[in-house]
Formats: C-alpha cells, structure tokens, sequence
C-alpha cells in the first residue's frame, strides 16, 4: 500500500525516529501505527544491541535536591556530546532523574525495571538508542539523605561533573552552612580529593604512602634516625592533596577546608561536619 508523507510525519512526530525508517515501518506494518511504532521500538531494541559493544563516554551529569535534604546524581551516557545535547537524550536523561527522586530504586536493575509513564525505564532507554543511533547508558547513581544536617549539589557547566555533598549536625545557621557547603563543592569539583579527612584514609594507603616517603629520603641520604619524621611530613603533605577538608580553600588560599568549618561551629555553637561526599565525572568509572 501507498504510505503519504502525512503518515510518516505524524509516526516521526510520535516517535522521534527518522524519516526512513518511519516510512519503513509503515510500509511494514501496512499502515497500522500501533504495529509501526512496535516496530521502531523493536529496532530501537535492535540498534542497542549493535551498539552493546560501543564506547559511550559522554553524555550528561544531573543532580537534584529536595526540601526533606535528599539529594540525587545520575550519569547516563552516550557516544558524542552532539547526541548529548539532543532534546531526545536530555529527555530521557532528565526522566532517569525524576524516576530515581520519585521512586528510589535500589539498583540500575531496579531503576530500569520501573515504569515512567506507559514504557519502562529499560523500554525508554531502547526506545531513545534508536532515535539518536548511539549507544546510551545508565552508568550509575546515588541518593543521599541527611537526617540532621544538609545536602548540597554542585554540577559544573555542561554538565560532565556533578557533586553531592554532606554535611551533618548542622542544627542552627543551616542557610549559612548550605553556603558554605555549596563551596565545598566546588572545591570538590575543581580539586578532586580522594577522601573526606584523613581519618577515613584507608590504613593500608597510609603505610604504602609512609613506606615510599621512607626510601626516597634514604636515596636522599637523610639520616636513619630522621626518616619516620621526614615521612610524616611528608604524609601531612599528601594528606593536604587528597583529603577534602585538608585542602587549602580555593575560595581563600589563607584557609583550609576545615578551618572554614571550625569558624562556622564557633560562630554558631554548633557540631557541623563534613560526612561525605560524591563526584560523578563522566565515563571515570570506564578508566
């Protein structure tokens, strides 16, 4: 049967496929839109699983936070920052992140088994790989809540890095911690520390660290008696380099992290501190 241009207008404004394989599909299913459009969205299934094999390390880094200080980051991901601006992959990025803040999945299993409108999350990501012709992902997410404290995002222009921030035990001045905290953030994306403090640095990195810190300063001809003190100056130093609240404050070179933190607790009789936080750079997890 003859297939108009009408037809396939209408099944591309309905389906966001191209002209092609709009009229394809048509001329496939005889006319029948609803067969049409399970037939794009099968060869939608079809382009994901030829694309299985791709690298898809671009794509978009979005957060949001609610009033009950939950926060939420997604990563999704396709193959070119072109793709990565189409409306049709913002779509569905923004969708993965309104699916995570509504219902709180445990797992991307989980997150694409639920449903987001009539189609699954797993349907849709089909569904817009076969749109766009990429390979696209959802390579990970996280929700954070603060009970007695804060959460903050951060997400840096063009959104490729994302930050989560938390701070707990902050009972009074919040408005002045969530400023403060907002600045961490960006210290966390501009700066990258490994850890939170150098509590929380793992004991076994510590003594690797110590252990080379040692040798070089042997090598160096420093004194047997000296070298556990040269190495754990020089471990302050590393400390200084990873650890979040160590660093010098790129807001104020005059301050670290932590002295920001100790004024606000003086100024506020407070017990604010930094918990945790979570940064997203697209495709890190790849490398």
């Amino acid at each position: 049967m003859s297939i108009s241009a009408k037809q396939v207008k209408e099944l591309r404004d309905k389906t966001g496929a191209g002209m092609m394989d709009c009229k394809k599909a048509l001329t496939e299913a005889n006319g029948d839109f609803e067969k049409a459009i399970e037939i794009l969205r099968k060869k939608g299934a079809s382009v994901a699983a030829k694309r299985a094999e791709r690298s898809a390390e671009e794509g978009l880094v979005l957060t949001k936070v609610l009033e009950d200080n939950t926060g939420v980051m997604v990563e999704v991901n396709c193959e070119t920052d072109f793709v990565a601006k189409s409306d049709d992959f913002v779509k569905f990025a923004n969708t993965v992140l309104d699916t995570v803040v509504n219902e709180k999945p445990a797992n991307l299993d989980e997150l694409k088994a639920l449903k987001a409108g009539d189609l699954t999350i797993a349907d849709l990501l089909n569904e817009t790989t076969g749109k766009v012709g990429e390979k696209v992902e959802i390579s990970r997410f996280i929700i954070e809540a603060a009970d007695n404290g804060v959460v903050v995002d951060y997400v840096h222009h063009g959104s490729k890095l994302g930050v989560l921030l938390r701070v707990d035990s902050v009972a009074t001045g919040t408005d002045e911690m969530v400023s403060l905290a907002k600045d961490f953030a960006m210290q966390i994306a501009a700066m990258n520390p490994q850890y939170v403090s150098r509590e929380v640095v793992p004991e076994d990195v510590v003594n690797k660290e110590l252990e080379i810190y040692k040798e070089i300063a042997a090598k160096e001809g420093k004194p047997e008696n000296i070298l556990d003190k040269i190495a754990q100056g020089r471990l302050n130093k590393f400390f200084s380099e990873v650890c979040l609240v160590d660093q010098v404050s790129v807001k104020d070179n005059s301050k670290s992290v932590a002295d920001f933190v100790k004024e606000f607790n003086a100024k506020n009789s407070a017990e604010a501190k930094v918990k945790l936080f979570h940064r997203f750079h697209l495709s890190d997890e790849n490398k």
